[in-house]
């Protein structure tokens, strides 16, 4: 699993009671998890997948932006 550098964003969902992670960066990349913890290495888990596969399917990767592009 390559570690990635993309930004998250992190909620709770109250409905579910969990807590969510999005990477705005990598469309329909989010994971969630009981704790923050959790939530953060599924996200990465899910990021570090996303990135793998759309690289095996020859799409290019976007740059990791930064924080607050999405703000």
């Amino acid at each position: 699993m390559t570690e990635t550098k993309y930004e998250t964003i992190i909620y709770w969902d109250q409905q579910d009671e969990i807590f969510v992670v999005e990477v705005p960066e990598l469309p329909g990349c989010k994971a969630h998890g009981r704790t923050k913890q959790e939530a953060l290495q599924q996200a990465e888990r899910a990021a570090s997948l996303w990135v793998e596969s759309a690289q095996a399917d020859g799409r290019t990767l976007p740059e990791p932006r930064g924080k607050l592009i999405y703000a």
